[in-house]
């Protein structure tokens, strides 16, 4: 991408994108590239750990406008870490998890962490990737936890009434069905927030293995341009 191809607001969206980088504090931009393009965001370049990558990106989808978030960022470590470490420490970090079954099992390859086993719900897979981000020395993070099957019976009302819950969620611009064991959330919301606390939402429902989220985030014209506040 040229510069000569980017309109202005794919520039005030990527200096959106930078100030915020620059500004949140879990976050070492210094060699982090940012581009936007119609509303993508795409991150390159390097940080020193896995969860730091993941905060990149965490601070990218707060910033307005954004639609779309490609992250590309590499994790390059300043301290190396064995495997078998690595395993010991994210064997622990699962443990103190309370609700977190036995049966969640790690592997660990050159720095990265597969997870396998089985748990009730997508939720509690998505809990154990969490729980782990932050182990010293992991590079990536590869979910293969099975989610038990169950009945998925009256599951469409049990996802729509939990929507309705949620302060964070707009729930009536959402629509919901179930298509076998996926859960498949539409329509539109004005925040990245929101789309993601309504899949948050769905991961709950007992024998969802899949969220296929088509919720659109509307475009609300790119950022702001701030030139000073006083």
């Amino acid at each position: 991408m040229t510069t000569a191809s980017l309109t202005d607001t794919d520039l005030a969206l990527r200096n959106a994108v930078v100030q915020q980088l620059d500004w949140d504090s879990q976050v070492d931009a210094s060699a982090i590239g940012v581009t936007a393009h119609e509303g993508v965001v795409t991150l390159t370049g390097f940080i020193d750990s896995y969860a730091g990558k993941l905060a990149a990106e965490r601070a990218v989808k707060r910033v307005r406008g954004v639609r779309g978030v490609a992250n590309d960022i590499r994790v390059r470590l300043r301290l190396a870490h064995t495997d078998a470490d690595i395993a010991a420490d994210a064997v622990r970090a699962l443990a103190l998890r309370a609700t977190m079954p036995d049966s969640v099992q790690v592997t660990v390859h050159d720095g990265h962490i597969t997870l396998t086993g089985e748990v009730p719900t997508l939720f509690k897979s998505a809990i154990a990737a969490k729980a782990i981000r932050y182990v010293p020395g992991i590079k990536g993070v590869v979910n293969r936890i099975h989610v038990a099957p169950a009945s998925t019976a009256d599951v469409k009302r049990q996802i729509v009434r939990a929507l309705h819950r949620e302060a964070d969620v707009g729930a009536h611009g959402i629509q919901v069905s179930i298509s076998g064991n996926t859960a498949v959330l539409a329509g539109r919301v004005r925040t990245w927030h929101e789309r993601e606390s309504a899949e948050r939402a769905a991961m709950h429902a007992p024998g969802v293995v899949h969220v296929d989220n088509r919720i659109v985030v509307e475009s609300a014209g790119g950022p702001e341009i701030i030139e000073e506040i006083c």
